[in-house]
């Protein structure tokens, strides 16, 4: 990857990121999960996104309980399930422009109707949730390096999903994939994948979680890559 590549990258990530803070004021009680997607997808359009590379979905959303569905895209269809007054609401991006992909994931805690940050919330579960992915990151970034094979990092985050009281709800079971031109090219943190993150160019880290016996799905999705040996945040 050339550093001119990194830069396109890095310009429609910050996209995505972008997008994210503006649904942190836009996301209200009343919206469905499809008004929350239109405006997303809209927000990145007018920020110079010209397609949207999973299965041409910009903005895959979920509210409540239907946060922990997981489906490919070839079955995504945003609900009219509206935002509950306490709720929780995942929005997964992915943007394109020019032919490089964004790629990121948060989950939004709301109370009294609007979007609040984890230390102001009053929801239990839902704060557990949030906590568990940071310290799932926290773990993988502290974990892998350049020699790590994708099945070494699949196994020992699963492991750390399970002890922190939670499954991994990915209806493929993988925890990220490369990042790459092409969807179907595609290579995934699961087991079996011998390959290491040397391999690859750009990663994702995306475990989608619930607490056991809980009722609400979590995201939480950064691109990472090495620079001279050191992991980065895309």
């Amino acid at each position: 990857m050339t550093s001119e590549e990194l830069r396109k990258y890095k310009e429609v990530q910050l996209i995505a990121k972008e997008t994210i803070e503006f649904l942190k004021s836009f996301i209200k009680e009343g919206f469905s999960a499809k008004e929350i997607k239109d405006a997303a997808e809209k927000f990145m359009n007018e920020k110079g996104v010209n397609s949207f590379w999973y299965y041409n979905i910009g903005a895959f959303v979920f509210v409540g309980e239907e946060t922990t569905i997981s489906i490919s895209g070839r079955q995504y269809q945003a609900s009219d399930t509206k935002v509950q007054p306490s709720d929780l609401v995942t929005v997964d991006l992915s943007p394109e422009l020019n032919g490089y992909w964004g790629d990121f994931a948060r989950s939004f805690i709301v109370e009294n109707g609007k979007v609040i940050e984890s230390e102001f919330s009053k929801l239990p579960e839902i704060v557990e949730g949030i906590e568990a992915e940071k310290q799932l990151h926290e773990q993988f970034q502290s974990f892998i390096n350049e020699n790590t094979s994708f099945e070494e990092a699949y196994t020992k985050m699963n492991l750390l999903i399970n002890e922190l009281g939670f499954e991994n709800l990915d209806f493929n079971k993988n925890l990220g994939h490369s990042i790459v031109k092409h969807k179907d090219d595609r290579i995934y943190i699961e087991a079996g994948n011998k390959s290491t993150f040397k391999d690859v160019d750009l990663f994702t880290f995306e475990p989608h979680i619930k607490k056991k016996k809980g009722k609400y799905g979590f995201k939480h999705e950064n691109i990472y890559y090495f620079d001279k040996g050191k992991l980065e945040v895309l």
